[in-house]
């Protein structure tokens, strides 16, 4: 049964819900750091061993052919292929909206160039996770973002099934949102070939996408040698509802968070103990009749809470506090209460804009900021596959206008060999 905590004790479980996010990446980091350097150093070799090792599939030819992905089109259920042709559309539509220029300007009367450059990353590698799951939604939410930004190259990795083929709809996903080249690798050691490049994959310069505790600890361990996205935690929404909300409604939307994992998190805020208690049996309810009910149960059980705030703007800060990477909004004020909102990875308006709405299909990204990080990260977008260059040019009228100012800097800071360079040029 959910917990129904009231406001004496809420900062107690705010503060053990932070506490289920910091993942324990020393347990693993032994493991990924042998396969990440076996990787690095036996190349294709390593990789097919462990995909024998860990997936149960022994790989001839990592990359995925061309005759597979029209296989994959010749045998796709026709209605999802036109979903999956939808949602690319509106995820492409939204992120268009998001495509920068560069600028230059002089400011007035000076002899001075200022400017800054936006280039696309040139290669940038994609993790999907697959095996038992299929998620060409997250496929979308990646490929499509860098195609926009002008990625040269986009390189695809994603574990086989057993059977050592990719699941159809990965390979439709990712041959209509452009991705160049894929191939049948996950895991620490999917990462390690997209960090340092093998025979067979190339390196990249950025990787995204999620994946399992190994994979985030790949991440983490080659990051700065290639950009990375986030590090993900376990998922989580917050729903903020006043006393006119569906419970159903609410019931279900927790639901939609809990079946992800027994980590999930998923937290109902209200100032009506009235709706609480109703949507405590409706939580009750709906699991018994859902596939994943053992999951959902222990999610909601252990991580899961409805929270009694004194008021609708202690539910705001409440969950402004939390920043969450859900958030949906259940109340009659909704477009004027989101005004409020400060941290979130992304807001859902209203009782008919469930989660799974942005999930795959709205068009705004789904790789979104947990672990309380939208306090000061955002969602996965166009300029994660670009860079920003500044532009900078003096006449020699210009440096000799500033030249003091530049030297003064320079000899406070004790950098005499940065104010030389200004002196030398006796102005």
């Amino acid at each position: 049964m959910v917990k129904i905590i009231k406001e004496e004790n809420i900062s107690d479980f705010i503060e053990d819900l932070q506490k289920r996010n910091a993942q324990d990446y020393n347990n693993v980091y032994e493991t990924v750091d042998e396969i990440l350097e076996n990787v690095r150093i036996n190349k294709d070799v390593a990789l097919k061993k462990y995909t024998l090792e860990f997936d149960g599939v022994n790989i001839e030819n990592l990359e995925v052919s061309p005759e597979e992905i029209e296989e994959a089109f010749s045998t796709i259920d026709p209605e999802l292929l036109e979903t999956i042709k939808k949602a690319k559309e509106n995820i492409y539509t939204y992120h268009m909206n998001q495509k920068r220029k560069g600028y230059q300007f002089k400011p007035e009367g000076k002899d001075i160039l200022l400017g800054q450059l936006i280039n696309p990353i040139e290669k940038a590698g994609i993790y999907v996770p697959g095996g038992k799951a299929a998620y060409p939604s997250t496929v979308l939410m990646n490929a499509i973002p860098a195609k926009i930004a002008g990625v040269e190259e986009i390189i695809m990795i994603t574990p086989p099934q057993k059977d050592g083929k990719i699941k159809d709809s990965i390979l439709v996903a990712a041959s209509l949102s452009g991705v160049d080249r894929i191939f049948k690798v996950g895991g620490a050691q999917g990462i390690a070939a997209l960090a340092f490049g093998t025979q067979s994959i190339p390196r990249v310069y950025k990787i995204t996408g999620p994946g399992n505790i190994f994979v985030a600890a790949a991440k983490r361990r080659v990051s700065g040698f290639v950009g990375i996205d986030m590090i993900a935690g376990p998922s989580e929404i917050l729903i903020v509802a006043d006393d006119k909300a569906n419970p159903a409604y609410i019931a279900a939307d927790m639901i939609s968070q809990a079946e992800h994992d027994e980590m999930a998190a998923s937290v109902l805020i209200t100032y009506s103990l009235s709706l609480a208690e109703k949507v405590s049996k409706e939580l009750d309810r709906q699991i018994k009749q859902l596939e994943r009910s053992e999951i959902i149960e222990k999610s909601i059980n252990n991580h899961g809470a409805i929270l009694i705030a004194d008021s609708m703007k202690q539910c705001i800060d409440l969950a402004n506090e939390i920043a969450p990477e859900h958030l949906e909004l259940l109340t009659s004020n909704c477009f004027e209460l989101y005004k409020s909102i400060k941290n979130a990875g992304a807001i859902f308006l209203g009782e008919y804009t469930p989660e799974p709405v942005g999930d795959y299909f709205a068009g705004p990204n789904h790789t979104l900021p947990t672990s309380s990080t939208a306090k000061f990260s955002s969602a996965l977008s166009v300029d994660d596959f670009i860079k920003k260059t500044s532009l900078i040019y003096y006449s020699r009228e210009a440096l000799k206008e500033n030249k003091d100012d530049i030297v003064r800097f320079a000899e406070n800071e004790g950098l005499t060999g940065h104010a030389n360079a200004v002196k030398i040029r006796k102005l």
